[in-house]
């Protein structure tokens, strides 16, 4: 797996990249994107939503299968990849840059830290198989 050394990742294999202004940006990992196969529809979460840690928030659905996108931490959703309404498939293409699904807030951005590094998820993905 190619992944970037920057992010953090939640064991339900979304993936956390912390910005300059203190907002994280989250995607699923290249595994869970290879897992699904290709994705055909992306619901990504309202902006605004207050979300708590692990509440099911966004929804992936490829040819196999729905999966539910889970909040990493708790936080406040910013934004969402307007791109994936016409084009899901950048999820594929590309899991950790133009294929990020929401942004958000977090209420305690040390909770981000507490998340696997990529080589703990590479290790935890592997064992997965």
């Amino acid at each position: 797996m190619d992944i970037p050394g920057d992010l953090k990742f939640a064991p339900s294999h979304e993936w956390v990249r912390v910005e300059d202004d203190g907002t994280i940006t989250i995607g699923i990992s290249g595994h869970a994107q290879e897992q699904l196969g290709d994705l055909v529809f992306v619901e990504t979460p309202e902006i605004d939503h207050q979300c708590e840690a692990e509440e099911g928030i966004a929804v992936v659905e490829s040819v196999k299968a729905a999966s539910d996108i889970y909040a990493p931490v708790a936080g406040k959703v910013t934004d969402t990849n307007a791109q994936l309404g016409d084009s899901p498939e950048l999820v594929n293409s590309d899991p950790y840059g133009e294929g990020w699904i929401f942004k958000m807030q977090p209420d305690d951005l040390e909770e981000v830290e507490k998340l696997m590094d990529p080589d703990d998820y590479e290790s935890f993905a592997e064992a997965a198989e």
